[in-house]
C-alpha cells in the first residue's frame, strides 16, 4: 500500500473527526439550501428584479464549480486538516461581513466568496471520509450519513430565515450563525487528530492532475450521472413553488402544495439516514436502479397528472433521491488512489456546481420559450434528466464499468 491506513488510528479519533465533517455539512447545507427564502425577502427588501436576485443562487454554485476544479487537489498537496481549516476561516470570514453593508454587490461578492470557500473545504472534507472508511462500500455508507447531516441543514436553514423574518430581524443573521460555527469548528479542528494525509512518490496533485482525472473514465462518467441527479434536483427546490403558484386546493392537498418543498427537504434528509440501512440489504448497483426508476416515475406522474398529482409525487422523490448523489460521490472518489481523493472530489463538485447553476436556466428558458412560460415544459425537461439518470443506473447495472476498480481499490487502498 502506498499510504498509511486511516483505520490504523484509535476509533475515537474518527468520531470526532466524523463529527466534524457532520457539522461542516451542516453547517453549509443551512446557509446555500435557504437561498430561495433569502431570495424572497432580499428582493423586495433592495428593490431587485428576479434577474438579479438569481445572482444569490448563481454567484454561490459558480464560486463552487470553480473552487472545486481549481484547488480540489489542495487537500492532497498540503493535507486535509489545513485545508479545511483554509477554506472555514474564508467562510467564515465572508459570513460575517454580510453585517458590514447592505447592497446588492456587497452581498452578490461575499455570496461568491462563499462558494469558493465552500469548495475548498468540501473537497477536503469528502477526501476525509474516504481516510476513515474501512472499505469502498463503508465509504458509500459514511457519505449517505454525513449528506443526511447536510440535508439536516438544509431543512433548518430555510426555517431559521423564516422565524427570523417573522420575528422582525435581518435574514443576516443566518450567516452571523454560520460564521459562529466556523469559528467553533476551526477551533475544534486545532485539537483533532486527522487520519495521516496519503503520501505518495507518483503523486501528481496540482491543477493539470485535476483536469487529468476529469477526462479519466470512472470520473466522468460518475460525474455525469451526479449532474443528472442535480439537474433533476434542484428542479423541484427551485422551480416547484412557482409550478404550484395559483393551484387551489383544501386538507391536506393544500397543506402539501404551502409546503412541498419543506416536505421534500425533510424526506430528502430521512432518507438519506435510512440510505445506510438499506446499503446493508441490498447492492448499491441495485438500489441506485430502483430509486432512480422511482423518481422518474414521479416526475413521469406529475407530467401525467399536471399539478393534482405534482404536489404529491415531486416531495415524494425526495425520499427516494436521498442516496443517489452521496453513493455516487463516494464510488467516483473511491476508483482512485486515496493521493487523489481531494482532486477527484473536486471534479464531482464541479459537475454538481455546474449542474446546479444551469439546470434551472435550462428550465426556465424551455418554459419561456416552447410553453410560453408554463413551468409544465421546465418540469418536462427535469423528467427527461430523472429519465437519463435512470438509463444511466440500468447501464450500470448490467456493464458493472467500475467493478474492476472498486475492487481493487478494496485492496489497495482501504
Amino acid at each position: 500500500m502506498s499510504q498509511t491506513s486511516a483505520h490504523t488510528l484509535p476509533a475515537a479519533t474518527y468520531g470526532v473527526v466524523t463529527a466534524l465533517v457532520f457539522a461542516m455539512f451542516f453547517m453549509f447545507g443551512m446557509t446555500t439550501d435557504a437561498v430561495g427564502e433569502i431570495i424572497s425577502i432580499a428582493r423586495g427588501e433592495l428593490g431587485i428584479t428576479n434577474t438579479e436576485a438569481a445572482a444569490f443562487h448563481w454567484a454561490t454554485m459558480i464560486a463552487i464549480a470553480l473552487s472545486g476544479v481549481t484547488l480540489g487537489f489542495l487537500s492532497d498537496s498540503i493535507g486535509r486538516k489545513r485545508t479545511i481549516v483554509i477554506g472555514l476561516a474564508l467562510y467564515g470570514v465572508a459570513s460575517a461581513l454580510f453585517f458590514a453593508g447592505s447592497s446588492f454587490q456587497l452581498y452578490t461578492v461575499l455570496l461568491f466568496i462563499s462558494g469558493f470557500a465552500i469548495g475548498i473545504f468540501k473537497t477536503a472534507g469528502l477526501a476525509v471520509i474516504g481516510d476513515i472508511s474501512s472499505s469502498t462500500d463503508d465509504h458509500t455508507k459514511k457519505m449517505n450519513a454525513v449528506e443526511g447531516f447536510f440535508g439536516v441543514g438544509a431543512i433548518a436553514g430555510p426555517a431559521l430565515v423564516v422565524y427570523l423574518d417573522h420575528s422582525g430581524a435581518s435574514w443576516r443573521w443566518l450567516y452571523i450563525v454560520a460564521a459562529a460555527l466556523c469559528a467553533v469548528m476551526i477551533v475544534a479542528m486545532s485539537r483533532a487528530t486527522f487520519p495521516p494525509t496519503v503520501q505518495s512518490e507518483k503523486s501528481e496533485a496540482g491543477l493539470g492532475h485535476t483536469l487529468r482525472l476529469m477526462r479519466s473514465p470512472y470520473a466522468f462518467g460518475f460525474s455525469m450521472m451526479i449532474a443528472l441527479y442535480v439537474a433533476s434536483e434542484v428542479a423541484i427546490f427551485v422551480w416547484l413553488p412557482t409550478f404550484l403558484d395559483g393551484f387551489e386546493a383544501s386538507g391536506m392537498t393544500a397543506f402539501f402544495a404551502a409546503y412541498a418543498v419543506m416536505i421534500f427537504f425533510v424526506l430528502r434528509a430521512a432518507g438519506r439516514f435510512l440510505g445506510v440501512f438499506v446499503l446493508n440489504l441490498l447492492d448499491w448497483k441495485i438500489v441506485l436502479v430502483l430509486f432512480t426508476g422511482l423518481i422518474f416515475a414521479c416526475f413521469a406522474g406529475s407530467m401525467v397528472g399536471g399539478q393534482v398529482w405534482a404536489v404529491y409525487l415531486l416531495p415524494l422523490s425526495g425520499l427516494f433521491m436521498s442516496m443517489i448523489y452521496p453513493t455516487l460521490n463516494s464510488k467516483a472518489i473511491s476508483c482512485y488512489p486515496k493521493v487523489d481523493h481531494g482532486a477527484v472530489a473536486g471534479v464531482t463538485l464541479f459537475f454538481t456546481a455546474a449542474a446546479a447553476a444551469l439546470a434551472p436556466l435550462a428550465m426556465a428558458f424551455a418554459s419561456d420559450r416552447f410553453g410560453g412560460g408554463d413551468l409544465k415544459v421546465g418540469f418536462g425537461l427535469a423528467t427527461g434528466f430523472a429519465l437519463l439518470l435512470f438509463a444511466g443506473t440500468l447501464f450500470n447495472l448490467i456493464r458493472d464499468p467500475a467493478g474492476k476498480a472498486l475492487r481493487e481499490a478494496n485492496e489497495s487502498e482501504y
